[in-house]
């Protein structure tokens, strides 16, 4: 069962008059926040999944406490595969009952991302296969995918905006782009100040380890992004901007004010742009956002993160 069918589903590509402020520009949304696990995670990890399975996979190990954590327990379940997701200790309570939700084995171990990702290696047997966050080059096919559905609609944006964690969409997303004739349209890599591995790596030219996170987009908070990151970001038109924890938690409370849907601060991070009226949208008319989710954060915690920005 699901082997020969997308796990993810076609989310809807909206045209968002509240986000075009009254500009003679296009804003479109693609609401990914409307994946089954709640992310565009699933387009990645559920390829990711497939592939394993039809190898004869008897488990999915991940070390995410997170929306990927979240979208391997949703493939597992339908695909009939056990899953264990190892998460720092850090992990909120939602995220842990939600992953127990979909039927996953939760561990916690350690005090990060790495820790946690350690333990879960060290427990691969041959029988296993490990779902990586956002390092994967079966992730990014998938990813590409909502790339994909952009161009069936006959949209062709004059550039696209996304967030960066790991870089997995961002690699996903360029993918896309090239495979549908669309490699000159630049892609906006968004994060915030205390999360931003990508924006570091640029500027050094090279990928680097931050020391710390210090953002409340925990959904961002890779220490070092990925080597594909950076491949994209030199075969690409790729324009790295940062915004503040602030400005994510604000763009968060406008656009379910605007759209009635609840993204987490790691998404907010890409609509602040709009919101704040940021330069780097300025030479743009069709501008592409995606909306990537994020299934964790509660609005209550939205709000008490807001309160102590």
């Amino acid at each position: 069962m699901y082997l020969g069918q997308h796990l993810h589903i076609a989310t809807p590509l909206v045209n968002s008059l509240p986000l075009q402020m009254g500009k003679p520009r296009s804003i479109w949304l693609k609401l990914d926040a409307l994946q089954p696990s709640g992310s565009f995670k699933l387009r990645g990890v559920g390829h990711a999944c497939q592939a394993h399975a039809a190898r004869g996979a008897k488990r999915f190990v991940s070390s995410s406490g997170g929306n990927a954590g979240l979208a391997v327990a949703y493939a597992g379940r339908l695909l009939g595969v056990a899953v264990v997701v190892v998460v720092p200790e850090t992990t909120t309570e939602r995220a842990k009952d939600l992953l127990r939700l979909e039927g996953a084995e939760v561990i916690v171990h350690g005090d990060s991302w790495q820790e946690a990702n350690g333990l879960a290696m060290s427990m691969l047997s041959s029988a296993d296969a490990f779902i990586h966050p956002f390092d994967d080059p079966l992730l990014w096919e998938g990813h590409a995918t909502l790339i994909d559905e952009v161009a069936q609609m006959s949209v062709r944006p004059d550039a696209v905006v996304v967030s960066v964690g790991g870089g997995g969409l961002l690699s996903g997303v360029v993918q896309g782009l090239q495979r549908n004739g669309m490699g000159d349209v630049p892609v906006i890599a968004v994060e915030t100040e205390g999360a931003a591995s990508f924006n570091a790596a640029i500027t050094a030219g090279h990928t680097v380890e931050l020391e710390r996170i210090n953002s409340v987009a925990s959904s961002l908070g890779a220490k070092r992004v990925s080597e594909q990151a950076m491949h994209c970001a030199r075969n690409h038109p790729v324009h790295s901007i940062l915004v503040s924890d602030k400005s994510a938690l604000a763009a968060c409370e406008r656009f379910l004010a605007d759209h009635r849907l609840l993204v987490e601060p790691a998404c907010g991070a890409s609509l602040a742009l709009v919101y704040d009226h940021h330069p780097a949208l300025a030479p743009y008319q069709d501008i592409l956002i995606v909306v990537c989710g994020g299934a964790t954060a509660s609005i209550d915690q939205i709000r008490a993160w807001a309160a102590a920005a």
